[in-house]
């Protein structure tokens, strides 16, 4: 029986309507893997395209036993494509790049080099020039410079989508909503944290347009929030449910106290004194109280549905082509 050699990378190309660039990326990637002598796969992920671009992969896919092919059956967005084609990956690098030709695949050989030779475990790309219009860069280094002082990770370009990892950290990390922005915070919460960074080149947009407009800073910003509080308390969250319901509590409790001891000593000398009811520090310790206990449960609530979570793939995927596949010796 004859028997599939194993992969050294695995190219994972996530695409949303760009037929025009398909043909040319993927002799380019071919041309590069061949004159390095690199045994590779290319996974091209169609995240609901409405052109021809599942036509022109089938197309390519028939001439070349090495690319495989997997359609969803709408848009699920960047982080879904992404997740789908590392559940598929065979290479022991693996490559992440775009599909618009603004990554260049002669950047590969050295990203691989990286993770082989050098061991690490995420080697992000940096596009230190970049061919953007001033709307788009002036915000993306903020965003990056918001994000690196948060995470603590030494990078420029955390949204790059030119990437490369082991094999076991893809394998390891679970992507969704829009948190592909944030691979490198991810792989180094599941404790991947040999991270480094290359300059990269940029090329200017050949065929077609951005498929990302200006909300795509405000959906970061938010992501940056959701996936920060993931990090810390995603197996914890008493810790901080707990923590913020305790503070509301006791805050309400001791206002309460206060309140009724002003009262009794008022009483005793004497003095005008006006109903606990009656002050609008009663209300705001009552809110207090309340909402602590909510915060408290909610704890209680996070805790047992973490221990009984499930890893759930709601990603359908309606097409799939791809080359025979063997045992792996």
């Amino acid at each position: 029986m004859e028997l599939e050699v194993k992969k050294d990378i695995s190219v994972v190309i996530p695409l949303l309507n760009e037929e025009e660039s398909l043909p040319e990326l993927c002799a380019w990637i071919e041309r590069v893997m061949h004159e390095h002598k690199f045994k590779y796969e290319i996974l091209l992920i169609d995240d609901g395209s409405r052109d021809r671009s599942w036509e022109v992969i089938s197309e390519i896919a028939k001439n070349n036993p090495n690319i495989e092919g997997i359609r969803f059956n709408r848009n699920y967005g960047k982080s879904a494509a992404l997740h789908t084609g590392f559940e598929h990956v065979q290479g022991d690098v693996v490559i992440t790049m775009d599909a618009d030709l603004q990554d260049s695949p002669d950047e590969i050989p050295e990203l691989y080099r990286m993770i082989k030779e050098e061991g690490y475990d995420l080697v992000s790309g940096w596009k230190k020039k970049r061919h953007d219009p001033i709307s788009k860069t002036i915000p993306s280094l903020f965003f990056n410079f918001v994000t690196r002082k948060i995470s603590g990770i030494n990078l420029h370009d955390f949204n790059c989508g030119l990437k490369s990892y082991h094999k076991d950290v893809v394998k390891s990390i679970e992507l969704y909503g829009e948190m592909h922005r944030y691979i490198p915070m991810i792989t180094k919460r599941h404790g991947f944290d040999r991270i480094g960074e290359k300059v990269v080149e940029h090329r200017a947009r050949k065929y077609g347009s951005s498929k990302f407009g200006l909300e795509r800073f405000i959906y970061g910003f938010l992501d940056l929030l959701s996936i920060t509080f993931v990090s810390k308390f995603k197996k914890r969250p008493m810790h901080f449910f707990g923590t913020m319901g305790t503070l509301s509590f006791f805050f309400g409790i001791i206002v309460t106290i206060g309140l009724i001891i002003d009262k009794l000593y008022k009483l005793h000398f004497k003095l005008p004194v006006r109903e606990v009811t009656e002050q609008p520090l009663f209300f705001l310790a009552l809110v207090a109280v309340i909402v602590g206990v909510q915060l408290f449960m909610a704890g209680f609530v996070a805790e047992m549905l973490t221990m009984n979570s499930q890893k759930k793939n709601d990603y359908i995927i309606s097409e799939k082509i791809s080359y025979p596949r063997k045992k792996v010796f």
